[in-house]
């Protein structure tokens, strides 16, 4: 199967100025080609949806979630052709695919039925003399950088606000996966979605990228990526004041306490982390471990690393794919042999998994006596890594959870004792604490503190990004009573 794919532009498939191969991580087979765009279609996208704004940000609530119900149907009736174009162009296990799926569907349906639990509200006058009412209303148009790790997801979490605000919205996917991507564009062509309310274009020329950051059209630029992009987006967005909504790194402790329940904190810790080869940003990077029950924590580890499904097979249970590219895997093969020669000990893995000869794959590899003088501790690994540093002081351990460089994003917990869980729960500066288990949904918030993002993905919360208030004030004249 080859995928030959156009841009979604002013209501149309369109050619771009370019065109790039997709090649698929598992195999390096080449997979399909999609149109790119240059800085005349960029900017033919900017002025279709300034044009959009103007009718979009007016229809009625009733009709914007017609359309969005419209765009579901249509994202379900062809679901197989949705996580197989996800398959393809990032080698991603078909069970991994459904997660993608299932979020662009959720998000559709929740954002449709959320947006009529926005409502004006009011604020009392103290001197009695005028009436204020605070109206919330379409932001403007927005651009959406998202990451290639889950295309569809990343895709969800930006279209289902935009379209229940009013927002039109520009999507430029990843480069690297940007198939699933067009395929949602010729649904919305398909089912005669408004021109420019909905547009996806990909381009691998930066300046391209930084054309669409730095128009004064977009009122919102958000983002799913790393915290360099995300400084870099904000400079290049400098030239006009704009709205920013942004889920960046993280580098995520996980404690487990002695009283852990360890086969769970195991579990999690690892189906977190070897989930789509460790490429998700709230993985477990650095997994502190009590002392006294280091060594039994770290056999269930390595088992369970030891039995993960590798590989690309659609009849086999997989769990752990390829990494992204060739880049990401000597990336991630440096982290490892640094360790190593800091002192850290490979229990397992470390390398290509055994019988896998082609595309990029690391065998799920767990770490032990991991210290912070190793590049695995001090950065986001994205990859299918568990990094394993024992502790003893509790009050130590705190500092060096909290002293995760750039990303505050997720931490997790492991305690029965839930005294100690709230009180580390409330020490940890991270945007979301999650103890003795993990969820999540399309209707809890997603969101980083400080280097690792601003606003929110999901839940009514990312409503606000897409939003603004305007203060409508009335004077009472009571002469005219």
């Amino acid at each position: 199967m080859t995928y030959q794919m156009k841009m979604y532009i002013g209501g149309e498939l369109v050619d771009g100025q370019g065109s790039k191969d997709v090649f698929n991580s598992a195999n390096d087979k080449h997979v399909g080609t999609v149109a790119t765009a240059g800085i005349d279609d960029a900017q033919r996208a900017l002025e279709e949806a300034k044009n959009a704004f103007l009718s979009w940000s007016k229809t009625s609530i009733s009709e914007r979630q017609s359309w969005m119900h419209k765009l579901r149907d249509a994202v379900i009736a062809n679901e197989d052709h949705l996580r197989e174009c996800i398959h393809q162009e990032m080698g991603k296990p078909w069970a991994g695919t459904k997660e993608d799926f299932d979020s662009l569907k959720n998000s559709l349906e929740f954002y449709a039925n959320e947006i009529t639990h926005v409502h004006d509200s009011t604020i009392a006058d103290r001197a009695g003399t005028h009436t204020h009412r605070l109206v919330r209303e379409a932001a403007g148009v927005a651009v959406a950088f998202i990451a290639w790790n889950f295309p569809l997801l990343n895709l969800a979490f930006k279209i289902g606000p935009a379209m229940a605000a009013g927002c039109p919205i520009i999507i430029r996917p990843s480069e690297a996966t940007p198939i699933s991507a067009y395929a949602v564009g010729e649904l919305c062509h398909q089912i005669g979605l408004p021109a420019g309310v909905v547009q996806i274009l990909c381009t691998d020329n930066y300046d391209v990228a930084d054309h669409l950051s730095a128009s004064p059209i977009p009122a919102l630029i958000t983002l799913i990526g790393s915290t360099n992009t995300g400084k870099h987006i904000m400079r290049t967005g400098a030239t006009s004041i704009k709205k920013y909504s942004m889920e960046l790194g993280g580098n995520a402790p996980a404690l487990v306490f002695e009283d852990a329940d360890l086969d769970v904190a195991a579990e999690i810790i690892c189906a977190v982390k070897f989930n789509n080869a460790g490429q998700v940003c709230v993985s477990p990077n650095r997994v502190f471990v009590q002392q006294s029950v280091l060594e039994a924590f770290t056999k269930r580890v390595v088992d369970r690393a030891q039995s993960v499904g590798v590989g690309f097979d659609k009849t086999k249970d997989i769990l752990t794919g390829p990494v992204i590219d060739a880049r990401a895997w000597k990336r991630l093969k440096n982290l490892i042999d640094d360790a190593s020669i800091k002192g850290a000990q490979v229990l397992t893995g470390g390398d290509r998994p055994v019988g896998l000869t082609e595309g990029h794959f690391l065998a799920p590899t767990v770490l032990s006596n991991v210290t912070e003088e190793m590049d695995v501790y001090q950065q986001e690994t994205f990859g299918p890594i568990i990094s394993i540093i024992p502790f003893d002081d509790e009050d130590d351990l705190l500092k060096k959870a909290n002293d995760c460089g750039d990303g505050g994003l997720t931490a997790y917990i492991f305690t029965r004792d839930l005294d100690r869980a709230e009180r580390y729960a409330e020490s940890l500066r991270y945007g979301e604490i999650q103890i003795n288990g993990v969820k999540y949904d399309i209707d809890l918030p997603h969101g980083g503190i400080g280097q690792s993002g601003i606003g929110h993905d999901c839940s009514y919360l990312a409503l606000d990004d897409y939003l603004v208030i305007k203060r409508i004030t009335r004077f009472l004249d009571r002469s005219a009573a």
